[in-house]
């Protein structure tokens, strides 16, 4: 047996006493927006990467604390950064779940608690990989910094300021994070990258108080007449988002991410009867997942004025506001944008405010990275079928702060089942998988050992 073969063996051996142990984790609560057993938990960590013979500790932040920890067993070898998040989502409706949020419970061949899928079951497996090449070798096949967030789920406010202040102690070749879902079909991916957001809001008052739409109607402008006005002028009906300047720090995908992309799966007849849709958003001819990775989008996500409520009342509104996002791709930035909405009111609709509501970079790892080719053996060593490779995700993730701050190629490998209801009522973690991720985090370290670091 190889070294690698015996550490899967013990994990094998394990699995029940793995299970046993994560149900002990996710029965603590960390909710980072109530502030509920955060500190408690981060303790919890700190002694279980001590555990691993590491240098660990809760690093205090102006929020909650980063839990950080390192081993360097291998001169030579990468470094690989371990990021997850120990915070969790309040788990409210309470009535809408089955058993118990922190009362974690298995049926079906699933644990089902708040945390198990996002992000807990998903970080631990890491840590369990850990422990594994430990119990069997006694040290680890390469050098290893794990690094557990405390705010992911309020946005993670202060990550980017964290990382900064701390590039020191946080020098590693490449980041791996388990989060997320696998595809639909259960078969792994490997994400190389997010878009990035900027939020704003355009808010126009046109007169004092609401008004009696006939006494007023013809003489005072519409507050919301003036914002669907402007909002037609931003983006076309044929789906081109008509902002000056928008595009222009646009790096167009390369032919490997395009092919990547073109490689995946693809059931859209499957996806309008899902969300019971018509048609897809246009441009029509844009390919589906092209329109989730290599495109920004201009997103209403509320508008808001007059009168909405039972019945009629025939009010002429004199305040509207609409609340919208950007999603970026490589390389425009939040403030860019911003730039361009602002400049594209004040020549449309002067009267409109914009107000930005912050924003998130968009990271992109290049798909031919070196660490790849390992990444891919890794699944298939621990799984028996390679991942789908993703250039992109269409969501939002502070993976900016590891590619741009640090200049570290970023990857994400998820271990969750597609239909885990992180956020949700009822979240799980298809057991299989959760020793599937042990497994995969150990090939990781296995595969990543045999290479050499810098090289």
């Amino acid at each position: 047996m190889s070294d690698l073969d015996r550490v899967l063996a013990h994990i094998d051996t394990n699995r029940d006493s793995y299970v046993d142990r994560l149900c002990d984790y996710v029965r603590h609560p960390s909710i980072s927006a109530h502030d509920i057993g955060i500190r408690e938990v981060a303790a919890m960590l700190v002694e279980k990467l001590r555990e691993l013979g590491m240098e660990a500790e809760a690093v205090p932040t102006a929020g909650h604390p980063m839990v950080l920890g390192r081993r360097s067993d291998v001169p030579g070898a990468p470094t690989v950064l371990l990021y997850g998040h120990y915070d969790v989502q309040p788990p409210d409706p309470l009535e809408a779940w089955i058993s118990p949020p922190f009362e974690p419970t298995i049926r079906d061949g699933r644990l089902f608690a708040r945390g198990a899928g996002d992000n807990k079951g998903q970080h631990f497996a890491q840590l369990l990989a850990i422990e594994a090449h430990l119990a069997v070798h006694g040290k680890l096949p390469c050098n290893v910094i794990v690094l557990l967030e405390g705010e992911e789920e309020i946005g993670s406010p202060r990550i980017a300021e964290f990382v900064r202040d701390n590039a020191d102690r946080l020098k590693a070749d490449l980041v791996v994070t388990a989060d997320g879902p696998l595809h639909a079909s259960g078969r792994p991916i490997v994400t190389f990258g997010v878009r990035g957001m900027a939020g704003f809001d355009l808010v126009v008052r046109t007169g004092r108080t609401d008004a009696h739409s006939g006494n007023h109607g013809g003489t005072m402008p519409n507050a919301i007449w003036t914002l669907v006005h402007l909002l037609s002028t931003m983006k076309a009906p044929d789906g081109r988002i008509t902002l000056d300047g928008l595009h222009d720090p646009i790096v167009p995908p390369g032919p490997a991410e395009r092919d990547a992309a073109a490689a995946l799966p693809v059931d859209a007849p499957g996806y309008l009867a899902e969300m019971g849709l018509e048609r897809l958003d246009a441009p029509a001819d844009r390919p589906f997942h092209d329109r989730l990775m290599f495109h920004p989008t201009l997103t209403i996500n509320g508008l808001h004025g007059g009168y909405d409520g039972p019945g009629s009342k025939t009010v002429l509104p004199c305040a509207a506001v609409a609340k919208c996002d950007i999603r970026l791709v490589p390389d425009m930035t939040p403030d860019q944008v911003l730039d361009c909405v602002r400049a594209h009111v004040a020549r449309h609709a002067p009267e409109v405010e914009v107000i930005g509501r912050g924003g998130m970079l968009p990271s992109r790892t290049p798909i031919d990275s070196r660490f790849t080719a390992p990444i891919v053996e890794a699944i298939r060593t621990a799984r028996g079928e390679d991942p789908y490779l993703y250039p992109s995700m269409g969501g939002s993730l502070p993976d900016y702060v590891f590619t741009k701050t640090l200049g570290l190629p970023a990857f994400v490998t998820p271990y969750a089942n597609a239909d885990e209801a992180n956020h949700a009522p009822n979240e799980n973690i298809e057991l299989k998988l959760f020793h599937a991720g042990i497994r995969t985090g150990a090939a990781l370290l296995d595969r990543l050992g045999a290479m050499r670091a810098g090289g």
